[in-house]
């Protein structure tokens, strides 16, 4: 057993036992109520206690509506939006600071609300972030700030608010998830979430008996960090999570298998925040001569199976202990990866493949030792 393991362990004392726990420890206790609960192979749902949600395991990310990737038409957006939803991909990410993103959502909504069957519009769920800079957090002003994404999201309840902190040093999150939990009561946020929080923080908001369903954290074959301390206290307490940067901005594709990114005129370039992003992620796991030999893996996989190299990294982390879901970012309008979710649900790694892929993987840099813990990219120079 882990040291995290087994302070956790000696902070949550009903666990440690097989004892029934006493009602007041179930009152004063809830974070150890989350569980985790399988629909059937493409839908799950996150509970806490009487909280609960049901979403769809592979989730529509929108952070390439910003505009960075290219211009966005907001009426072609909710077109394929629409064409996401009809396909049984009902759960869409975003941010307060995602550009359009929670207006698309409104817009999208009101269109599930008029154009298609009340079936549909139940399964749709809009999970948000709220990204605040770190001033003081006080009652009025966490609340002004989530009437904005719910009157942007057309909704009179946010299925969840993922919250994001830039700097541990000031406390003022544990504030801010204190009036957001009084906000969940009053039912203008149905679930509350984290994001980009680090193990021992999420720990330190457990303690403080605050009912988070989940941690939205970077989680890939190459940046297996959240398979360590965070996996182990997800275990413990039944809080899951929600991954992003799992096909790494599209690096993990056939489109940079053999591929010269160093020679901007011998091979496809890295010309969108995501794939600058997570080139560096590959430069400090181990460089791409590196990587070049996880897509070989991969693709082999991939071959054996019929299906693409990201649909092979998606379902690989997503049968990750503790992951409820992962995203696969979406660029309304501009492109469709329908057909390869599809294929996420139908794809059984055997154990050779999982072999081979960890085999792979392994070949690079341990990233907590690099990086440090979920999160930490977004707090350390």
């Amino acid at each position: 057993m882990s040291e995290l393991l087994q302070h956790s362990l000696s902070k949550f004392p009903y666990y440690s036992s097989n004892r029934t726990p006493t009602r007041r420890e179930h009152k004063h206790f809830r974070p150890c109520q989350c569980v985790a609960t399988r629909l059937n192979n493409q839908r799950i749902v996150l509970s806490n206690g009487n909280d609960s949600l049901d979403i769809c395991r592979v989730v529509n990310g929108m952070w390439q509506t910003k505009g960075e990737w290219g211009n966005i038409d907001r009426d072609e957006a909710v077109d394929s939006m629409l064409k996401y939803a009809d396909a049984g991909f009902t759960t869409f990410d975003m941010a307060d600071i995602y550009g359009p993103a929670e207006d698309l959502y409104g817009m999208f909504i009101n269109r599930v609300r008029r154009e298609r069957s009340p079936q549909l519009l139940e399964k749709v769920r809009g999970l948000t972030k709220w990204v605040p800079q770190p001033v003081k957090m006080t009652s009025s002003f966490v609340r002004d700030s989530i009437n904005v994404s719910r009157k942007r999201m057309d909704v009179d309840s946010l299925d969840m608010l993922q919250f994001h902190w830039w700097d541990y040093s000031n406390s003022g999150y544990l504030d801010a998830l204190k009036h957001l939990t009084d906000l969940k009561e009053e039912g203008k946020i149905k679930n509350l979430a984290l994001t980009n929080f680090d193990t021992e923080r999420l720990q330190l908001i457990l303690e403080n008996e605050i009912p988070v369903v989940s941690n939205q954290v970077q989680h890939s074959i190459v940046d297996m960090r959240p398979q360590q301390r965070m996996a182990e206290l997800c275990h413990l307490t039944g809080v899951k999570l929600i991954t992003y940067g799992t096909v790494m901005g599209g690096l993990l594709s056939e489109k940079f298998l053999d591929a010269n990114v160093d020679n901007p005129f011998a091979g496809p370039a890295i010309n969108t925040p995501s794939l600058q992003k997570y080139k560096k992620m590959v430069d400090a796991w181990g460089g791409w001569g590196l990587f070049q030999g996880l897509l070989q893996t991969l693709k082999q996989v991939a071959s054996k199976h019929g299906v693409s190299i990201a649909t092979v990294a998606v379902k690989y982390i997503l049968d990750q202990p503790a992951v409820a879901g992962s995203m696969v970012g979406v660029r309304l309008g501009l492109s469709e990866h329908i057909q390869d979710c599809n294929a996420i649900f139908s794809l059984v790694l055997d154990a050779d493949d999982l072999n081979s892929i960890r085999e792979a993987s392994g070949k690079g840099n341990d990233l907590l030792k690099v990086i440090g813990d979920c999160g930490d990219e977004y707090r350390k120079a």
